[in-house]
């Protein structure tokens, strides 16, 4: 569980909307956020949270690399950056509630179960963020269910919280959920930490669904793959190794560099072009994320 000091980062974020927002816009949020703080009046929170949009508009904000390491080393893994100036808004003014957990959870909650899409979004986003975190891990766990793109991008995407606070059956759902509806696996936080057995054999059960059915696979679902390579999860290696596709061939040598499984590594050294991959093209699952990232612009 993750332990930040939570008046600091109000003042990190308080920055930047105050950047971002007319005097006008940004006096009415700053007094409601100390009403919320002082009074407690939960009506007129809902209000404003729901009104948001109407006072400070929806434009993007674009942070410095320096911010978003200011606001990281506050809030592990936690960024702002490309948020609509209402949802980063709307995050900092549900840090200033004050309850005890009961009537805090109910509160929020009820935000969560009246909420419409970018509401949601704001209230997925400040998972990482709100007070007594454990009470909000069914809350995220539902939340994965949802098929709104934009509100399943806030979950799961730049967010801490799952990889700190799901159990591993839900966030074997997640990453699931992610492969499936084709997610930048990579800005999932905690990806390689979380990855497990049962992810791994699950993602190899998916992908000869798949295969069976004609259908490629992103060559990126085996990063979760890595470290749990056995003889079963062999075979699929060694498919992507004599695959035509150069992107599963990539895939394979960097499989069969992370894993320990000593045949993996034999497939490596026996097979000069993925031992090439390695030693002369620096591959990485970043560059090729951004191989099929290219791919996907040119189609």
């Amino acid at each position: 569980m993750a332990d930040f000091d939570h008046n600091l980062l109000k003042i990190k974020l308080k920055e930047i909307v105050g950047q971002h927002l007319s005097t006008e816009a940004f006096s009415w949020l700053a007094t409601e956020a100390d009403c919320l703080a002082t009074t407690a009046d939960i009506r007129r929170f809902n209000t404003a949270f729901v009104m948001m949009p109407r006072k400070t508009g929806k434009g993007t904000v674009h942070t410095t690399p320096e911010v978003q390491i200011d606001l990281s080393r506050v809030r592990t893994g936690f960024t702002v950056n490309r948020w609509s100036i209402d949802r980063i808004s709307r995050v900092w003014l549900v840090m200033h509630l004050q309850a005890e957990p009961g009537k805090y959870f109910e509160t929020i909650e009820n935000l969560f179960l009246n909420a419409e899409m970018n509401e949601l979004v704001a209230l997925y986003s400040a998972l990482p963020v709100l007070e007594y975190p454990e009470l909000w891990q069914k809350r995220c766990a539902e939340g994965i269910r949802n098929n709104i793109a934009q509100v399943l991008e806030s979950i799961m995407c730049n967010n801490p919280y799952p990889g700190e606070q799901l159990d591993e059956a839900a966030w074997n759902q997640l990453i699931l959920k992610a492969i499936f509806t084709e997610k930048p696996l990579l800005q999932i936080q905690s990806l390689g930490e979380r990855s497990n057995k049962t992810l791994a054999e699950s993602i190899s059960f998916f992908a000869h669904e798949r295969w069976a059915a004609g259908r490629q696979v992103s060559p990126l679902v085996w990063i979760c793959v890595t470290k749990f390579v056995d003889d079963n999860l062999l075979k699929d290696v060694q498919r992507l190794a004599y695959s035509t596709d150069s992107l599963e061939r990539q895939a394979a040598a960097l499989v069969c560099l992370e894993s320990n499984h000593p045949a993996a590594k034999s497939i490596l050294a026996e097979n000069p072009e993925l031992n090439s991959f390695i030693t002369k093209d620096n591959i990485s699952w970043v560059t090729l994320d951004a191989e099929l990232n290219e791919l996907k612009q040119l189609s």
